[in-house]
């Protein structure tokens, strides 16, 4: 049973069949008392982890704000209302804490920054570093909270901003890592519980973002598989498109329960193939955010996967959503990854040739259930 009741989650390192050796945690204040954290991207997530850093703790525990944080976001009119009402349609209900500041430019918004939470969607994140990277501050370290993988080069969140940056400021690596898991915009801004991992390469950084955004009710684990994390948080969301489907075309929770149980195994075939720890796939950031993107009526890849199988059509869907719908285009790029590992992932195939060969819903269901019979493989 998952423990909700330490405030900070520090020191813990979910354990799925692994142990490995905890690092000293990366020191991030840069001499401050508490950090400058400024997040790129005002959708759901980026608004969310402006609340968790900066809002009193609801059950009267941890210190807030433990971070100054400021926001930025492409669209100046977009921004200058959220700096006015706090509040956005992007998340209802939601109303963002006043110590949180909305910057006016792309220099404010970086300026001395010790922190750079990247909310951006992975489609756009080549384009806004590219626009920003002038701005980043050497010291700076990366969190990604994005879940994808960008087209044509294959690179996962962090990778696309190490290629941008392609720096090596004060002739040590700058630090990079992901924070991934269940995470329904909606429930965080509640304060709901919830559990998320972090991850990174860069020696004590998975500790320093697991301290940074531990509450006590979120919970952050550290996980040292940064590929299986970024890969795991971006292949779910093609599986939530099948998983969406089979809602829309009301097949049931059988067919819903198997489709989660191999669209799993495909990912975790893939993650394998690519030198991914398997165990992340059965944990937080894997089965965890799977089973919650698949099922939650909140799920954006999995209401996008339902209105198609009711019949209505992607191009008409996306232009009317809110929302980016990641895995629609991650699904191009798992194809591709799928062919460049020899991977074996039906379902991940099928979910492509309903978005981009109008294969009906339907036959995708009967193409995958009158594949040859097997034994079942799993990994």
């Amino acid at each position: 049973m998952t423990d909700f009741g330490s405030n900070s989650g520090n020191n813990s390192e979910e354990r799925v069949g692994t142990n490995t050796d905890q690092n000293k945690v990366l020191s991030v204040a840069n001499g401050r008392s508490v950090p400058k954290v400024c997040i790129l991207g005002i959708g759901q997530m980026g608004l969310v982890c402006a609340g968790a850093l900066t809002s009193p703790d609801p059950h009267g525990v941890g210190n807030a704000p433990r971070a100054h944080v400021v926001m930025w976001g492409y669209d100046s009119e977009e921004n200058g209302v959220i700096a006015q009402t706090r509040k956005t349609d992007r998340l209802p209900g939601f109303e963002l804490p006043a110590s949180v500041r909305i910057a006016l430019s792309d220099q404010e918004a970086l300026a001395d920054a010790d922190i750079i939470v990247n909310a951006i969607p992975v489609q756009f994140i080549r384009s806004t570093w590219e626009r920003l990277k002038e701005h980043v501050p050497n010291h700076a370290n990366v969190i990604s909270v994005a879940k994808g993988i960008e087209n044509s080069t294959l690179l996962r969140p962090t990778q696309i901003i190490a290629d941008v940056l392609k720096d090596d400021p004060d002739g040590k690596p700058r630090a990079m890592g992901c924070m991934s898991g269940p995470a329904i915009a909606t429930e965080l801004a509640a304060c709901l519980p919830a559990t998320m991992a972090a991850a990174s390469d860069h020696p004590g950084f998975a500790q320093t973002i697991q301290e940074l955004f531990s509450t006590s009710w979120l919970r952050i684990y550290t996980n040292p598989d940064l590929l299986g994390v970024e890969l795991a948080g971006a292949t779910k969301n093609v599986i939530a498109i099948a998983a969406g489907i089979i809602d829309g075309l009301g097949a049931g929770y059988n067919a819903k329960s198997a489709l989660l149980a191999r669209g799993l195994a495909e990912i975790g075939r893939l993650g394998s193939a690519m030198g991914a720890e398997t165990n992340t796939f059965f944990g937080i950031a894997g089965v965890g955010d799977l089973a919650t993107t698949c099922f939650s009526p909140e799920g954006r890849n999995r209401s996008c996967g339902e209105a198609l199988g009711k019949g209505e059509k992607l191009d008409q869907y996306l232009r009317e959503s809110m929302c980016v719908v990641e895995g629609v285009a991650t699904t191009e790029s798992v194809v591709d990854l799928a062919k460049k590992y020899k991977v074996d992932m039906p379902i991940t195939d099928a979910v492509y040739a309903v978005l981009f060969e109008h294969l009906d819903p339907v036959d995708a269901i009967t193409m995958l259930m009158s594949r040859d019979l097997r034994e079942e493989q799993i990994g």
